[in-house]
């Protein structure tokens, strides 16, 4: 079977809605053990539940990736538990617009912190335990509002700058980390319809300008994602790091 995860433990951040749940079941579909955490602990339960259903392995820890005290001690107990880790998903972002002229030194950090920091300080503690074993994969979720590509958000200049220092941040790790057997790879999601920036919380007109711009004329769907999380949690990905993998409905190409 294609990449086949069974036996690998897998933490996934930001898993109790969105894409970030969309991951951790499609990870436990390929047999992996699904570690699932984010800051609502009843939410990440229900995920589990469903993970559970399907016959799959799921634990959950309630966690905020800002905060490096919490991150090893979230670390700790799936080590303790797992004796290993093997795939990390950095899923766990915000998203709260605010104007560039208007916004307040706090909105700017919050963001940052959860966005940027918070990959950061989950990808450190991950790889020192991938790399007792020689064999990691460090997925990290960005957007195609990351700079270089033309594609900026208005009211989103805190949440752009997370996600493009997140793509700058992942290819200086796939360096660092190559040499431990560690890939570092970044995706970064078109318009998606999730509960965070779905189809339902915009207004026509913006729904209907977007799309018009997206060669597919509709939003991805957070399992379309999943399926190069998977891919790139397998073996099969075993050649592929440092890249960015652009999930967007041709957005990028028009």
């Amino acid at each position: 079977m294609m990449f086949n995860l069974r036996n690998k433990v897998a933490v996934v951040t930001g898993a109790r809605r969105g894409m970030g749940r969309s991951h951790a079941l499609a990870l436990a579909g390929q047999g992996a053990k699904v570690v699932i955490t984010d800051i609502d602990l009843v939410q990440c339960e229900q995920v589990a539940g469903e993970v559970r259903a399907a016959g799959g392995e799921a634990a959950c820890f309630k966690l905020d990736v800002a905060n490096k005290a919490d991150v090893n001690n979230v670390f700790d107990q799936i080590i303790a538990k797992y004796a290993r880790l093997d795939i990390l998903v950095n899923n766990a972002g915000i998203y709260e617009p605010h104007p560039f002229l208007e916004m307040t030194e706090d909105e700017w950090d919050r963001t940052i912190d959860i966005n940027l920091k918070g990959e950061f300080l989950c990808a450190q503690r991950a790889a020192k335990e991938m790399a007792k074993n020689k064999w990691g994969r460090i997925i990290n979720i960005a957007s195609i509002a990351s700079g270089g590509v033309g594609v900026g958000i208005e009211g989103g200049v805190h949440y752009t700058a997370s996600k493009g220092g997140i793509i700058g941040m992942s290819e200086t790790l796939a360096v660092e980390l190559a040499a431990h057997g560690i890939t570092v790879n970044v995706i970064g999601p078109g318009a998606i319809d999730t509960p965070m920036a779905g189809a339902e919380k915009m207004p026509k007109e913006a729904l209907d300008a977007m799309l018009a711009g997206v060669p597919m004329k509709r939003m991805g769907r957070p399992e379309e994602v999943s399926a190069a999380v998977v891919f790139l949690a397998s073996d099969e990905a075993s050649y592929v790091t440092g890249a960015t993998l652009y999930v967007d409905g041709g957005w990028l190409a028009a």
